[in-house]
């Protein structure tokens, strides 16, 4: 349903460093960059589907309540990875990793980036728990 997902920044240098470090672990590395933006692919992926962008009329750059950008993680671990690697580059946690109540396989972690812009990896599938 969606081409792409942008999200404001008002310092992209900053930006690009959290998010080099903290997409990786989902499999999603920075394809594209510029002075006004920096493109994410997943691995294989022809088109680059999250931009992190200056604002296009140059004003600040300001996060939306209520909005969010969740990204799909292949592992419940990929998930882990991802809100520890956000929380060591600086985000806020807004969420630890945890199965939710959406449905019986929901894991998912939230964390808010440099900018305040909210962000999720979710893991939908189904996993055994590891035997003790």
């Amino acid at each position: 349903m969606l081409l792409y997902v942008t999200l404001g920044t008002n310092d992209l240098y900053r930006a690009r460093h959290f998010y080099d470090a903290v997409l990786p672990v989902l499999g999603y590395r920075g394809q594209r960059y510029s002075e006004e933006e920096i493109g994410y692919a997943a691995d294989g992926d022809t088109r680059c589907r999250f931009w992190v962008v200056t604002p296009f009329n140059r004003r600040r750059a300001t996060n939306g309540n209520g909005s969010m950008v969740a990204f799909e993680a292949e592992t419940r671990a990929a998930v882990d990875a991802f809100h520890a690697a956000a929380i060591a580059a600086g985000a806020v946690d807004e969420g630890k990793p945890g199965l939710r109540s959406y449905h019986a396989h929901f894991y998912a972690a939230y964390v808010r980036d440099l900018d305040g812009n909210k962000l999720c990896a979710v893991c939908e599938k189904a996993e055994e728990p590891p035997f003790i």
